[in-house]
């Protein structure tokens, strides 16, 4: 696939996984809009995307659903299409299940499960219409396999698996990739700003996430996923890997391993 010229939105863009991605295809000549609540941040990383043939900020709040199809119907207006949706919006948990009040269980699949279905769906007509355009959607290992303290981040990436698997097989016939990106730990602030017990922020970087992939490997394996017509990839280290393995062939050790395992 030729970026250059493209239209590719990427939500959650004002760092992380998502300003890697917005910087990666700004040097292919692609025009962002890039999405996200953090004006500030969005602005920085738009500094940093020079290359770009043109780049547009959208703020953007994934909990607010009914919002998100009036900001879609005003993009396309102005834009006509979408080329590539890229679902990278989100907030984990840092939690045992006993330690969440549920009105945080609550407000992440809001955001992470929900939000990224009702903005996929503002722009999914437009797709239809004219027959072409790329769907990718950052879900996680985790939402192939469950670990302790990340029951509703699970939960809502076990959620986007199934409904974006089932997406996927609707519009094949209508030229519409679907493309589900499994990361491991990649280092940014994920952990940081993670719901913590009660429900504030962790405020502190995990050891696992600090020493993880750098976000960059995600936008090179995006890249190199949309031009294979990939329907999913994981990138993580060896020990995720290594988990995803054991839970399909090994299933009951796997559920020993898990409960030892270091998740933070």
């Amino acid at each position: 696939m030729d970026f250059k010229g493209k239209k590719i939105l990427i939500t959650g863009a004002s760092s992380g996984i998502g300003e890697a991605i917005a910087v990666h295809f700004a040097a292919k000549g692609a025009y962002l809009l890039i999405a996200g609540r953090n004006l500030k941040e969005l602005e920085r990383v738009k500094s940093n995307c020079q290359k770009a043939e043109g780049v547009e900020i959208i703020l953007l709040d994934l909990e607010n659903h009914d919002d998100l199809f009036d900001k879609a119907a005003s993009i396309i207006h102005s834009h006509k299409k979408i080329d590539v949706l890229i679902n990278n919006a989100g907030v984990s948990q840092r939690a045992l299940a006993k330690d969440l009040p549920f009105e945080f269980d609550k407000k992440i699949v809001n955001i992470d499960l929900l939000g990224t279905i009702a903005l996929t769906k503002a722009f999914l007509p437009s797709m239809l219409e004219n027959k072409s355009g790329s769907i990718v959607t950052i879900t996680s290992m985790v939402g192939k396999y469950g670990t302790p303290m990340r029951s509703a981040y699970a939960a809502a990436k076990h959620g986007l698996h199934g409904f974006f698997d089932a997406l996927r097989a609707e519009v094949f016939d209508d030229n519409i990739q679907v493309l589900l990106v499994c990361p491991g730990f990649i280092k940014t602030n994920v952990s940081i700003n993670a719901i913590g017990p009660g429900g504030g922020k962790q405020g502190t970087m995990d050891q696992a996430t600090g020493n993880g992939i750098e976000p960059k490997a995600v936008a090179v394996a995006i890249e190199s996923a949309l031009n294979s017509n990939s329907e999913e990839i994981n990138v993580a280290g060896a020990k995720e890997l290594l988990g995803l393995y054991m839970k399909r062939f090994a299933p009951n050790i796997f559920s020993k391993m898990i409960r030892k395992m270091k998740v933070t």
